[in-house]
């Protein structure tokens, strides 16, 4: 073209997650039987709508009201109720005015990012969910600027590494939490959110938290809302949604709540530039909104999310179990959302290994995928895994981290399928490792 249109930060834009399916239904028209452990999509793998959160929707399907408009921030009672919720865990306090809502979370991290100053960076967990760390790097038009979460010690935040990076960065402005984490399963302790919040109040930052996954705990850990911990101290932005929790991930229903926003002017100032962007779009998707607090008060609802805690931390301990004693790879018990990030030791991988296929047009395949210079050695073993088995997973490199290994969702609902799928991974881990 006569000119370049393409922004800055295009070529951040990424998401493995999404894109090995493309990879998974090319081998799958040549034969290949997929197992989809790549997405965390509790609806795609088999959960089952319960009958009444269904005539929930259903009943506000007949009213008027959810075929227009809301409220740019959202529906009022709504945001009433969320305030209240967010109120009752103590800490700090918000209104009904301090929740903007957007269609789900991915819209809401899209204007985080994208509304603040390009010179201006927050610094992302390494491994990072890839809608944040690619959202991030595209809005400075650069690469993501990460903090080590440490394998060798349960996934938590290297304190000592995100104090240097604020130290040594003059143009870090804020810190970005996951917790629970994606991709690692991770549930960082009270006192880890509380160092963060010390930093973030001594060197005058802001804090990003995505809590999405708050609601989803178990083998007897407890992911402690920000709000608790933070006081009055730092401004900052919690994110929240119901694509996981509910689950509803079709309903694109997630939203801010801003913490202490009135603290500082110029961060009060960007929160208004984030509400700007939404009233442009008028206002999110208003029947998600409708219903969200006639769901989450019915009398079944904490029934129906406990027991799908209950199967993940079962699935938790049996996956863990499979592949803890693996020689080369590094595995954590997964304590919260549903995911499981596996890391190969470092040296083991190289681009000679490979795993048997026997379709000879899918081994072509593989092979092809494979051969660029530029190619992962994690996502090497990826690939031939996905072509070998079936399986599909996702190459944890594609989540803004030097380190070589794949992340794995905990959501197939047959646990004899389960079992099966992961003694797959750990059979074709020691196969892989052997192969050269």
């Amino acid at each position: 073209m006569r000119t370049d249109i393409l922004h800055i930060g295009a070529g951040e834009l990424t998401y493995e997650i999404r894109n090995i399916v493309n990879v998974g239904n090319k081998l799958q028209a040549l034969g290949v039987h997929v197992n989809w452990e790549n997405i965390g999509d509790p609806v795609a793998k088999g959960e089952e709508i319960p009958a009444w959160m269904k005539e929930i929707v259903a009943a506000a399907v007949q009213e008027d009201a959810s075929y227009g408009y809301c409220p740019t921030k959202g529906i009022l009672a709504t945001r009433e109720y969320i305030a209240a919720e967010t109120n009752a865990k103590g800490g700090a306090q918000i209104g009904p005015e301090d929740i903007i809502f957007f269609n789900g979370l991915g819209d809401a991290i899209s204007k985080v990012f994208g509304f603040l100053k390009r010179t201006a960076r927050v610094i992302v967990p390494t491994p990072s969910y890839t809608t944040h760390s690619s959202a991030e790097a595209a809005h400075a038009g650069d690469r993501p600027v990460t903090y080590i979460l440490d394998p060798n010690h349960l996934w938590y935040p290297d304190l000592e590494d995100i104090e240097n990076h604020v130290k040594y960065n003059p143009a870090v402005a804020g810190i970005l939490v996951i917790n629970p984490d994606n991709p690692t399963g991770a549930v960082y302790p009270a006192d880890v959110l509380r160092a963060i919040v010390d930093i973030c109040e001594t060197n005058d930052l802001f804090i990003i938290c995505d809590e999405v996954y708050q609601n989803m705990t178990y083998n007897g850990t407890e992911a402690v809302p920000l709000c608790t911990v933070i006081g009055d101290r730092v401004p900052a932005i919690c994110m929240r949604g119901i694509s996981k929790e509910m689950p509803w991930p079709g309903g694109r229903c997630g939203w801010i709540e801003v913490y202490n926003g009135h603290r500082d002017p110029m961060f009060e100032k960007y929160i208004n530039s984030i509400l700007n962007a939404k009233m442009v779009e008028v206002c999110s998707t208003t029947l998600p909104q409708m219903v969200l607090p006639r769901i989450k008060q019915h009398p079944l609802y904490q029934e129906y999310l406990d027991e799908r805690i209950r199967r993940y931390e079962k699935y938790s301990n049996i996956a863990y179990d499979i592949l803890k004693g693996l020689k080369g790879v590094l595995v954590n018990r997964t304590n919260g959302a549903f995911y499981m990030s596996v890391v190969f030791e470092d040296g083991r991988l190289n681009h000679e290994q490979t795993l048997p296929i026997e379709n000879d047009e899918v081994r072509a395949t593989v092979e092809r995928m494979v051969s660029g210079p530029d190619v992962s050695p994690d996502k090497r073993f990826v690939y031939y895994l996905l072509g070998s088995t079936g399986v599909c997973v996702v190459p944890l490199s594609s989540f803004a981290t030097d380190l070589q290994g794949f992340r794995v969702t905990l959501l197939e609902r047959d646990e004899q399928e389960f079992i099966k799928v992961f003694n797959t991974i750990a059979d074709g881990i020691k196969r892989y490792l052997a192969s050269a």
